[in-house]
């Protein structure tokens, strides 16, 4: 599928992404009517306009910005890279642009093609600057995509404080943005007779409509008012522990609604995003466990959250249709008190062997029992029997995590991708009092008080201004992830003071909150944590790197491609992890710390003096889980995009020694392996200075936890021991945000355990429906 046809479907999830769609406005100062937004954290104004035809070739744009914006991007598309994109800079008195065009993350090119021409009412002056620009030949570009003047489009753009080069040149070179964000636009709406009036610097006869464009914050999409179906619950969120609530609670007989902001991912959903050569076998990107690695460089990454900076998964299925799906049955200790779990948590076996029952795991996913590229496997296998490391079948031993090493175990059936979303939710949308929807974005729920009344979207077939009520004793559950459900916790007047002050200075945000004698003061966003990763990469003769991974998405092995083709076999029917180990560490602090290792052919990046044969690269990842001590804090900005308000990367300095320690450890052995070069680090580097000198943001795992904490008391966590939200009757949390600490693996398999068990705590909470 070109990314033009996913437009239509993806304006929906733009509305709750930057959660800014175009709106019509007049420019006071030359009388133009323009669709656009202001984006409310930078005060950047955006805006367009179209002839009044069904095909055209050009617009005229308009960007109006603080003199503060050294230059601004506006990508005609939902991407920096492969959409033309217009870039414009205060140079004097005077407005200079540019077209380009990006293939890959780096400084985008100049395209050639496209005309622009400023308008008169461009204007620079103390305070902002102004460009009004005819853009001709600009509504299609290389690589397919385009601008549809009957249909609807995502448009991205590009903040930077930091000037170009050299701002007389219209070809200059300048740094990356500072800031980004995208916008919907419904291109009828774009659409005016008075356009060529416009290009003659004639207002024509406008119509009445607003005299600023919108910095709206939330969207409702139009349709009749129709009466609203109340349900028994409402789940928010159809990631792991949203579709496992969703389809326990519908087995139980319960009315359940089930919201997802995102839509389809695999072809069992109705998902269409396929690789050139899986579209004989209708098959996604999220069915093929092998094109894992193209999640992260495909150049269309829509399916990831825009509204944060860590990468989030904004489809049905979540984080489980984009992750590496290593799936590890939880350990004794991941629930145990001593990891911030209630004492009636502990007993976690009875859930973990309902997950187990729907979904198996394995360590050798292709259909046909063989494993395929295992050459890192085997390395690193000699590296650690070097260190006294035991080979085991992981999941067959979950509470062995010690000086232990095996086959990357994953939840993959079949050869294809499955999760929740292949087991559990196919159950669900078999019954009647089950009901999903996509594309729909939960900005808060609603309440009285501590009683929950419903929750607010953007689709008005729900109900009345887009709210869907609860029937007598119902309840809402939010699973939108770590950092989904704190945002709608803060719209919602739940969360420290200073975050709901930040969604009270969002003017469409704020009318919707409850007032401030009802906001319920928890620590949600606080406290959070997420594994520290250290990569390191090797050369070994022995090492097929697999192009990198490059090549599966538009040009795999043909051999490779066939075989998974025919059988569901091969390399394609795994991920790119293919061993796993884990280490106990005590720290100084007298706390045990868990260093886990995944291995896996290819890099994410070689920094290195040395000389080296990239088809042989192979990289060990090693985390920090279990014991660690260092927390960060998540938040919302005035646009309500979510992010890290304090890194919880290695603020505890034992956790930095114990990590560096386990990463001396995994090299202490490399001369027992012939052949086996470390690149990166190279010689020239220590590992201290390689940890030093590390990118935080590359050492973001994207396990966070602790967002929306379970515990015993308002004073230090947001949810009780049946996961519902301190102050309230009937609001729960069932996601990774209610995880208090991070467990000794991944936490995708302890997610889903954690998910049974609280869907089975609510079931038996007296007073629901």
């Amino acid at each position: 599928m070109k990314f033009k046809q996913l437009l239509l479907s993806l304006l929906p999830l733009v509305g709750s992404v930057y959660a800014q769609v175009a709106a019509p406005y007049t420019d006071t100062g030359n009388g133009f009517i323009f669709d656009g937004i202001t984006d409310p954290v930078y005060s950047v104004s955006y805006g367009i306009v179209l002839p009044q035809a069904s095909t055209s070739s050009e617009f005229i744009g308009e960007i109006v910005a603080p003199v503060a914006a050294k230059w601004i991007g506006l990508a005609l598309g939902g991407a920096m890279i492969g959409d033309l994109l217009i870039v414009a800079w205060p140079n004097g008195n005077e407005i200079v642009s540019s077209t380009r065009y990006a293939t890959a993350y780096s400084l985008p090119d100049v395209y050639e093609g496209p005309t622009i021409t400023t308008l008169p009412s461009s204007a620079v002056n103390s305070t902002h600057w102004k460009f009004v620009f005819r853009c001709q030949n600009c509504t299609s570009w290389e690589g397919g995509g385009g601008i549809d003047p009957s249909g609807t489009g995502v448009f991205a753009w590009a903040y930077s404080s930091v000037g170009v080069d050299d701002p007389s040149d219209p070809n200059t070179t300048f740094q990356e943005h500072t800031d980004f964000g995208f916008f919907g636009i419904n291109f009828p709406d774009a659409q005016n007779s008075n356009y060529q009036n416009y290009l003659q610097g004639n207002p024509g006869t406008p119509t009445s409509v607003p005299s600023g464009p919108s910095s709206t914050t939330t969207t409702t999409t139009t349709s009749p008012t129709v009466s609203a179906t109340p349900f028994d619950y409402i789940v928010v969120g159809a990631g792991p522990g949203g579709i496992i609530a969703a389809d326990r609670l519908s087995e139980a007989g319960k009315k359940v609604l089930l919201l997802e902001r995102g839509g389809p991912s695999t072809a069992e959903t109705g998902g269409t995003y396929d690789a050139p050569w899986t579209k004989s076998a209708n098959l996604t990107k999220f069915d093929v466990p092998g094109l894992f690695e193209s999640m992260f460089t495909d150049p269309n990454v829509w399916w990831w959250c825009k509204d944060t900076n860590f990468f989030a998964g904004c489809l049905l299925g979540g984080g489980t249709s984009v992750n590496g799906a290593l799936y590890w049955l939880p350990a004794q200790s991941d629930f145990s008190t001593g990891n911030g779990w209630p004492s009636s948590w502990g007993n976690h076996q009875p859930y973990t062997n309902k997950l187990k029952q729907r979904l198996p795991s394995t360590d050798h996913p292709s259909t046909d029992g063989q494993r395929y590229l295992e050459q890192s496997a085997d390395v690193v296998s000699q590296l650690l029997k070097a260190q006294g490391y035991q080979q085991i079948t992981i999941n067959d031993n979950p509470d062995y995590k010690d000086h232990v090493y095996g086959y990357s175990a994953f939840d993959f059936i079949n050869g294809q991708r499955a999760g929740p979303v292949a087991t559990y939710l196919q159950t669900a949308l078999a019954r009647s009092n089950f009901v999903y929807k996509d594309y729909t974005y939960v900005s808060q729920v609603i309440r009285n008080g501590s009683t929950i009344l419903g929750v607010r979207t953007n689709d008005t077939s729900l109900g009345p201004n887009g709210i869907v009520p609860l029937n007598p004793n119902g309840r809402v559950i939010l699973a939108g992830g770590s950092f989904g459900t704190p945002r709608i916790l803060f719209q919602s007047g739940i969360g420290p003071t200073d975050q709901i002050q930040t969604v009270q200075s969002n003017p469409t945000a704020a009318a919707n909150l409850p007032p401030q004698s009802q906001w319920i003061n928890l620590p949600v966003g606080q406290d959070v944590s997420d594994n520290p990763s250290i990569n390191l990469v090797f050369t070994h003769p022995s090492i097929d790197a697999y192009e990198n991974w490059a090549d599966v998405w538009s040009n795999p092995r043909p051999a490779d491609a066939q075989q998974y083709l025919e059988s569901r076999s091969g390399v394609f029917a795994g991920a790119s992890p293919k061993l796993n180990f884990w280490r106990a560490y005590s720290g100084s602090d007298g706390r045990t710390r868990y260093a886990q290792g995944t291995v896996r052919p290819g890099a994410a990046s070689v920094n290195t003096s040395v000389a080296y044969n990239a088809s042989q690269i192979f990289t060990i990842t090693v985390y920090l889980s279990e014991g660690i001590t260092s927390r960060g804090r998540i938040g919302v900005d005035a646009a309500l995009n979510a992010k890290a308000l304090t890194n919880p990367w290695l603020t505890d300095p034992v956790d930095k020694t114990v990590l560096l320690q386990a990463l001396h450890d995994v090299v202490s052995t490399m001369s027992s392996v012939s052949g086996l070069t470390m690149i990166t680090p190279d010689h020239t580097q220590t590992i201290e200075e390689y940890v030093d000198a590390y990118d935080p943001s590359t050492m973001c795992s994207n396990h966070w936890v602790g967002a929306a904490k379970i515990g015993t008391s308002s004073s230090n966590a947001v949810v009780d021991e049946n996961t519902k939200v301190f102050n309230t009757d009937n609001l729960f949390v069932v996601d990774a945000s209610i995880i208090p600490s991070l467990p000794i693996g991944n936490p995708h398999g302890m997610l889903m355990s954690a998910a049974e068990q609280a869907v089975a705590k609510i079931l038996a909470l007296a007073g629901g429906p």
